[in-house]
């Protein structure tokens, strides 16, 4: 198994890692209701996903 030589500093090895972040996904148009949504997930408002009406909404 390899050993380091040397210590590395938080800040570097925070540097290494500042690409692996999560980036906010950025909200779609439901093609049924035109209301912004999260991708790949039901409606919230109309309770349709990918055409087909998964859910009821309750009001």
């Amino acid at each position: 198994m390899a050993m380091p030589k040397k210590h590395h500093s938080s800040a570097r090895r925070d540097r290494r890692r500042s690409h692996l972040g999560l980036k906010p996904s950025k909200p779609v148009l439901c093609a049924h209701c035109k209301q912004p949504t999260r991708p790949h997930r039901v409606c919230g408002n109309c309770g349709y996903y990918a055409g087909m009406e998964v859910t009821t909404p309750e009001e």
